[in-house]
């Protein structure tokens, strides 16, 4: 009788061990599968009249507020993210100011995942892409150079190849100036050679290359908008920029600015002030999110089968980073603390564009070009977040 017992409980354990073991797989499963898109024949459909437009990196700073630009002006949106820079608070705001059926949808996935891509492509009705998506900090980019090339251009040859396999005939791609290097003449124009200086910039250069040298076995209509430093944020304090803590160090000086103003950081670094400048410190042409996406709209209702249309993106004239703290401080009404250090491996002194031919050919002229109120509207929004998207 012992022994019967004995038996019985060792199969009651041996099939618990097995119980637990298949819901272990089945979690691994459910976790490494490609991402799940709710059908919907409003986003798996082309509609007449209705643009659907991809947005990669849609939840990030510059991403989030080309959304709410596209939403505003009744296209009908796709967000593709992974959240590694992206907010997810951002969208949640998208999704409250548009909640209507067919308007946003957000998929988590990962641009280097070659079937998660492809799965988004087949299960949506794409008519143009804008892409954001990208790592984007200099310094860190001289530091993990692979992970730039990577997250850059390897996404950027995945993107293009659903593309083409999908029909998907109108990309604008968000690019930077970076991609000019230090140039022995200012300002810049769309003809200045592109020799970057820097990992982050060498990457972008590359996937322009992919994209322009598909375009001419194509007809795809192509938009590359080389932009400058970006501040500001969504005037009426929807959107803002709500970098991850890790990031700081590499953020951007505006974010910089104010974590200083409120106390984050004890005070602000500026790294290198023996440029040859005016003042010594860098010079770059500060250009206004909103701006920013205003000149994507223009270019995605610009676009042209066959034609590639290549455009800087700025005010056309520069600011030394001196200049921009002391605006900061005004706007803040803080007397932030400043250190300066050596320079930062791959910067370069002066930068500032030639927004001309944008000016003629898309009819986009910047119109946030005064820096304080700028960094005013961007301050609200930190004031009102003191948490970023979490409160």
């Amino acid at each position: 009788m012992d022994y019967l017992l004995e038996n019985k409980r060792k199969s009651n354990f041996s099939k618990k061990i097995l119980l637990a073991a298949a819901l272990t797989a089945l979690l691994v499963f459910v976790i490494k599968r490609p991402p799940v898109i709710s059908p919907s024949t409003k986003f798996s459909e082309h509609e007449p009249g209705v643009t659907h437009v991809l947005v990669t990196g849609g939840a990030g700073y510059i991403g989030s507020h080309a959304v709410l630009r596209l939403l505003k002006d009744s296209y009908r949106v796709t967000i593709v993210d992974n959240l590694s820079r992206g907010n997810m608070g951002a969208v949640k705001i998208l999704q409250e100011l548009y909640p209507e059926p067919g308007r946003l949808q957000f998929i988590y996935a990962d641009l280097g995942d070659a079937q998660a891509v492809n799965r988004v492509f087949s299960e949506n009705a794409f008519d143009a892409v804008m892409h954001f998506a990208a790592v984007a900090y200099v310094g860190e980019s001289t530091v993990e150079p692979l992970r730039y090339y990577h997250n850059i251009t390897s996404n950027t040859l995945q993107i293009v190849k659903a593309m083409s396999a999908h029909g998907v005939k109108t990309l604008i791609y968000s690019s930077t100036c970076a991609t000019y290097g230090e140039p022995e003449k200012m300002p810049i124009t769309e003809n200045t050679p592109q020799v970057p200086i820097n990992p982050y910039g060498k990457a972008k250069k590359m996937a322009e290359d992919i994209i322009i040298d598909f375009s001419k076995t194509s007809d795809m209509a192509v938009m590359i908008l080389r932009y400058f430093n970006v501040i500001g944020s969504d005037p009426l304090g929807r959107l803002g920029e709500s970098p991850r803590p890790e990031l700081r160090e590499q953020g951007r000086i505006s974010g910089a600015c104010f974590d200083a103003a409120r106390g984050i950081i004890p005070g602000l670094k500026v790294r290198g002030i023996d440029y040859k400048t005016a003042d010594g410190t860098c010079v770059r042409d500060y250009i206004d999110v909103t701006d920013l996406i205003d000149a994507h709209v223009k270019a995605l209702a610009h676009a042209k089968p066959s034609k590639v249309g290549i455009y800087n993106v700025g005010t056309g004239k520069g600011s030394s980073v001196r200049e921009f703290v002391e605006a900061c401080k005004k706007a803040t009404g803080v007397d932030i603390k400043v250190e300066y250090l050596s320079r930062r491996a791959g910067d370069y002194a002066e930068v500032y564009s030639d927004p001309s031919k944008i000016n003629i050919e898309l009819n986009w002229t910047a119109t946030y070009t005064n820096l304080q109120q700028s960094l005013t509207t961007a301050w609200k929004w930190q004031k009102a977040h003191l948490n970023g998207y979490e409160t």
